[in-house]
């Protein structure tokens, strides 16, 4: 339990229909980097201590890629694409149309997880605050490996403040490939709420046509 901030469900199912509204673009641009059909999806939208994120990643234990980029605005957060390491090569070699050499590539692969983070976290922040009406600087994207609960303990906000985490899973369909992978906004509780101002902001907006 978040200390009293959590998602109402209107709350939640704008913020899906936000999320669903990037998927399509980021599935769009990707599909045309790997010249197949890539669809992308969130089917799950939660709330979490920074604390307990890692758990709902696949364990603290599990490596995994993470690609970060950091918004600074009217709400502060570190927005984290999250991948398995053991199947976010599909992608690269998805990208790289050159499977055999991989093991040949590493900056190649480097570059491809990073341009396939800058994809969707670009279409993800982007939409985000293009619909929410806000002005934000926005960091380029750094690539990270390690465990994952180092990586989330890494992007505490501020240490000052209890961090929460919106997390949004999301399911990758390249070609024969499904890949399950995860979006993290890692905000401290005073940011989380303008975030939720915003969110309500919109509501209203969209109410009164």
């Amino acid at each position: 339990m978040i200390v009293g901030y959590q998602l109402s469900d209107l709350q939640r199912e704008t913020l899906a229909e936000v999320f669903n509204i990037a998927m399509g673009r980021a599935a769009k641009a990707m599909s045309n980097i790997v010249n197949e059909e890539v669809l992308l999806s969130i089917p799950q939208i939660r709330m979490v201590p920074r604390s307990e994120a890692s758990s709902l990643l696949g364990g603290p234990e599990q490596r995994v890629y993470s690609i970060t980029q950091t918004l600074d605005g009217e709400f502060h957060a570190d927005a984290i694409l999250i991948l398995p390491q053991a199947r976010s090569m599909d992608l690269v070699r998805l990208m790289l149309g050159s499977p055999q050499q991989l093991e040949l590539v590493t900056e190649l692969e480097r570059e491809a997880l990073t341009e396939i983070g800058n994809i969707i976290l670009n279409a993800c922040i982007g939409t985000v605050t293009n619909l929410l009406e806000g002005q934000f600087s926005i960091s380029l994207p750094v690539l990270q490996s390690g465990l994952c609960g180092d990586i989330i303990e890494s992007h505490a906000a501020r240490q000052s403040e209890e961090d929460v985490v919106l997390l949004l899973q999301i399911d990758f369909t390249v070609e024969k490939h499904s890949i399950n992978g995860h979006l993290a906004f890692v905000q401290t509780v005073s940011s989380f709420q303008a975030l939720l101002a915003r969110i309500d902001r919109f509501i209203e907006k969209a109410a009164q046509g």
